[in-house]
């Protein structure tokens, strides 16, 4: 906590030119004694910190001084800097605030040299403050009530025991406890439609299984099936975009095939579909008859 405050105290001197310790004390929910020993602190670590009396005193910071300079080699900077704006990409909210922050400690013209962004169009996880109020259970230890809507579009409420948050193949997903259906669950964040964060607390020191992998992660009851697909040589761009190579097999002829186990849910149909007449479902047959039966009701539709 007093190292937060410490950062955090730097980058509001930073900022502004002289703020007087009752300002930090109002701000921080401590006395001015303790603003003046963090001062002390800082000044100890070698942050140029000083204070000045009279009309318009107050705690200043040498005006030339940037963190870099100090903490950070440019090298340094810049992976901190891409490591944000990665982050950024996938829409994380308060990362432009840190960011602009950021930008502002290290004063370095060139740090826009790269932009990151692959997050889906229209994705916003943060709408109504979910992704925030997630956040704020996890790490408060308390249980949240959603509103959900899975895969086969059952609409139901739960309560939640939130433990992680992952990002994972360009969405966001809430992993916990699921209260009803005593299991460890993933949750997708824009399939929660409503977050509540009660006043219930949960025990996170208790022991629970790992999020990594997923045949430790229990998903919303998606059967999960190996498909074999023959795709034509111009999908072949999608295909590196969404697949390794080491499964695409080429067939010698312009025709490429692989071999996939995937989650069967409606996601898999729309994906199949969205590659038009340059994919061929091989198998299993159950699914070929699906990906027909859809086909022939969109062109009847036209």
């Amino acid at each position: 906590m007093k190292l937060n405050r410490l950062l955090e105290i730097t980058t509001i001197l930073l900022n502004k030119k002289t703020v007087t310790a009752a300002e930090l004390a109002e701000r921080f929910g401590v006395s001015t004694r303790t603003i003046y020993r963090d001062i002390d602190a800082l000044s100890a670590s070698g942050v140029p910190v000083f204070c000045s009396q009279g009309s318009g005193g107050g705690i200043s910071i040498l005006e030339d001084y940037t963190v870099n300079r100090t903490m950070l080699s440019g090298s340094e900077r810049d992976s901190v800097l891409l490591a944000l704006q990665t982050l950024e990409a996938t829409r994380f909210p308060e990362i432009n605030i840190l960011l602009e922050k950021l930008g502002g400690i290290f004063k370095s013209p060139d740090s826009d040299w790269i932009s990151v962004d692959f997050s889906p169009w229209g994705s916003n996880p943060n709408s109504q403050n979910k992704f925030s109020d997630i956040k704020a259970a996890i790490l408060q230890s308390r249980i949240i009530e959603v509103g959900y809507i899975n895969a086969y579009n059952e609409k139901s409420r739960r309560k939640i025991e939130p433990l992680r948050l992952i990002f994972k193949s360009q969405a966001w997903y809430l992993w916990g406890f699921c209260l009803a259906k005593q299991e460890y669950r993933t949750f997708r964040i824009s399939r929660i439609k409503s977050v509540s964060v009660t006043n219930e607390t949960f025990d996170r020191s208790k022991p629970h299984v790992s999020a990594n992998g997923e045949e430790k992660i229990k998903q919303e009851r998606c059967p999960w099936i190996r498909l074999t697909l023959e795709f034509s040589g111009d999908a072949l761009y999608r295909l590196c975009d969404d697949f390794d190579d080491d499964i695409l097999t080429d067939n010698g002829d312009g025709t490429f095939k692989i071999e996939i186990s995937l989650p069967e849910e409606e996601w898999l149909y729309g994906y199949i579909l969205s590659f038009g007449t340059s994919v061929k479902v091989l198998a299993p047959a159950y699914i070929k008859k699906i990906i027909k039966e859809r086909a022939e009701k969109i062109a009847g539709m036209y």
